[in-house]
């Protein structure tokens, strides 16, 4: 039998959402950070009309989507690339940046897939710790070692929900040594851009990479599309690793409709922001310690793992599935996605029920 290279063999598989409602329940997910909304519905049409051009390879360099991207933010169109999801990106830059001699930093409770990046690269993965669940950027500069390659942050947060400020981002760049690739992921950023803390411009400087998607805020999870704005000559060597033909005809006509119905993502915005904000109220009504939130989420945190766990278990026997946290270094805590009011109500009732069963 042929067998793996040794650094995948020891790798644990991804670790996805299980999604198995016990018989006779409905399934309401809210364990994968979905839009509560469908995509606006000229990006539907745009890909149905796409569709049409499915016969031909998909356009290499996402000219027309690059457009519209660099008109929205004010950026440079060729510091633009686009990618199978924001995490084709993330691999991308640890193919071409990273490797066994080297490492990589991010803070303690990461999004996951950046450790999985690491693995893939062979790089030595570091965390820095957190402070009640925000980047400490103190924590994150003295963790950086004379080897450290790339330093990944996830702002907003995921799972943690929490951001940094403009300012404190500044410092940890500031803070970095000059060959140091800091690689901010706004996978949520769309959820925190009226706070007008912009971070593009930390692009020229030649050693920051901007990342954002079209899974969350414009609802286009399953079109798989992210982007970036990299410096010039960082997107010269991910380029070499990156699938030429990446995204496809019906991806790139919808992301490149949906930016141009800013209104529509706007609304899904603000009603998704509306509802964590009930949502929230209503659990801290009721003694849970949720976690001030920048995204389309909220993080549940309870008193030890076990409490966690037992609050997961009523949930699912009644067909609600959130995402326990113990990958990220949470084990008691339980992310809960902002979905329909009704899906949400159906949620927090059950978590009413178990805590006072628990405290009876």
């Amino acid at each position: 039998m042929t067998k793996p290279v040794p650094h995948v063999s020891a790798m644990s598989p991804y670790a996805l959402a299980e999604l198995n409602a016990p018989a006779g329940k409905r399934l309401i997910s809210l364990s994968q950070n979905e839009s509560l909304h469908p995509p606006s519905p000229h990006a539907i049409r745009a890909a149905a009309d796409a569709v049409r051009n499915a016969h031909l390879y998909p356009d290499p360099e996402w000219a027309e989507l690059r457009q519209v991207l660099a008109q929205l933010h004010d950026i440079p169109a060729e510091g633009i690339l686009c990618g199978n999801g924001s995490m084709e990106l993330i691999a991308s830059f640890t193919y071409a940046f990273a490797d066994a001699s080297n490492a990589i930093l991010a803070p303690a409770h990461a999004y996951p897939f950046f450790r999985t990046a690491a693995q893939l690269a062979q790089a030595r993965f570091d965390i820095a710790p957190e402070d009640n669940c925000s980047v400490s950027v103190d924590a994150l500069l003295a963790a950086v070692q004379p080897d450290t390659r790339l330093v990944f942050v996830a702002n907003p947060g995921n799972p943690t929900s929490t951001r940094l400020p403009r300012s404190e981002l500044l410092r940890l760049r500031n803070g970095l040594r000059d060959d140091v690739l800091l690689v901010i992921d706004e996978a949520y950023g769309e959820f925190a851009d009226h706070l007008n803390e912009p971070m593009f411009d930390l692009v020229k400087r030649g050693n920051t990479v901007v990342l954002r998607t079209f899974s969350k805020a414009y609802g286009l999870a399953g079109m798989r599309v992210g982007w970036g704005l990299f410096p010039v000559h960082v997107a010269h060597e991910i380029r070499k690793v990156m699938n030429p033909n990446n995204i496809s005809v019906a991806g790139q006509a919808a992301a490149r409709a949906a930016i141009l119905d800013q209104d529509y993502m706007a609304e899904t915005v603000r009603m998704t922001s509306a509802l964590r904000l009930q949502v929230t109220r209503q659990l801290r009504d009721h003694g849970f310690d949720v976690a001030e939130s920048f995204t389309n989420f909220i993080l549940i945190r309870f008193a030890n793992p076990e409490l966690a766990q037992s609050a997961d278990a009523a949930l699912r026997a009644e067909g609600v599935f959130l995402r326990p946290q113990g990958g990220a270094g949470l084990p008691h805590c339980l992310r809960m996605t902002i979905g329909s009011p009704e899906d949400l109500e159906f949620s927090v009732s059950i978590l009413k029920r178990w805590k006072q069963e628990e405290m009876a």
